[in-house]
């Protein structure tokens, strides 16, 4: 919602801004989405590295006790 508002200030303070703000908003988000979605790749391979690691530590330690 104050996105939305910040936008309605831009229309009324300088409105050829907030129309090319409008148009490019989209082709800005598509070009960014691969380098997001690489991000998350990573991020989850290196959870996966992390799980590998830490299972046999996760074995030694034992059943958990609950609280």
């Amino acid at each position: 919602m104050i996105k939305f508002l910040l936008f309605c200030i831009l229309l009324v303070v300088c409105w050829p801004l907030a129309l090319v703000a409008l148009i490019l908003y989209p082709i800005i988000w598509l070009v960014l989405l691969p380098f997001r979605l690489t991000g998350l790749v990573v991020s989850g391979v290196f959870a996966l590295i992390t799980a590998i690691f830490m299972f046999p530590v996760r074995m030694l330690e034992g059943p958990r006790r609950l609280a």
